[in-house]
Formats: structure tokens, C-alpha cells, sequence
């Protein structure tokens, strides 16, 4: 379990926790796992062959973040690009594809 400041509050000076329970991070109950475990292939797949998400993989690693999250920031990356696709009806160019720095 993880905790955070906010979790905490402060009542007649002294510091306690709050009564309620924390909000859910990341995913819920429902979530969709094989949709998940596409994501997740499609950034391991695409951190291992060449191409502009393999370089943004790359930079992200030597940027100091751990491969781990590197791949979940690359899947993130991946699902929104599919959303856009999906959205407006375009067709895939790597020429597009950017990576903001973490």
C-alpha cells in the first residue's frame, strides 16, 4: 500500500488521518485487461525493433527512468496515438510521433 501527505489532516493542531478512504490510482476494477495486455506487448515489441518509439524509449532510459516505467510511459504513448487514430480517422505516420521529455 502507498501513502501520501494527502491522506492526512489536521484537527485541533495535531496531524491524523482522514477518515475516508484514498481515491483509486490508476486502474479501477473494471478496467479492460486484454486491452491492457495489448498495450503493454505493443510497447515491449516496439522498445525492441528499431523505429521513432524505440528512439523515444531510448531517450526516455537515458534520461535516467527506470526500463520498467520507460515501457509503461511507451505503452501510454502507444494507446494515445491508437485513440487519435481512431478519433480522427487517420492513418499511422511516424513523422508525428513525439515524445515529451521526463
Amino acid at each position: 500500500m502507498t501513502w501520501t501527505s494527502a491522506e492526512q489532516e489536521i484537527v485541533d493542531g495535531m496531524l491524523r488521518r482522514r477518515r475516508r478512504a484514498p481515491l483509486t490510482r490508476g486502474l479501477n476494477r473494471n478496467h479492460n485487461r486484454e486491452l491492457k495486455n495489448v498495450f503493454k506487448g505493443a510497447a515491449n515489441a516496439a522498445a525492441a525493433k528499431a523505429g521513432p518509439l524505440k528512439d523515444a524509449y531510448d531517450r526516455c532510459v537515458a534520461g535516467g527512468v527506470r526500463e520498467e516505467m520507460a515501457k509503461l510511459t511507451l505503452a501510454r504513448k502507444i494507446a494515445s496515438i491508437v485513440l487519435r487514430l481512431w478519433k480522427k480517422g487517420e492513418l499511422w505516420d511516424p513523422k508525428k510521433v513525439t515524445m515529451q521529455a521526463t
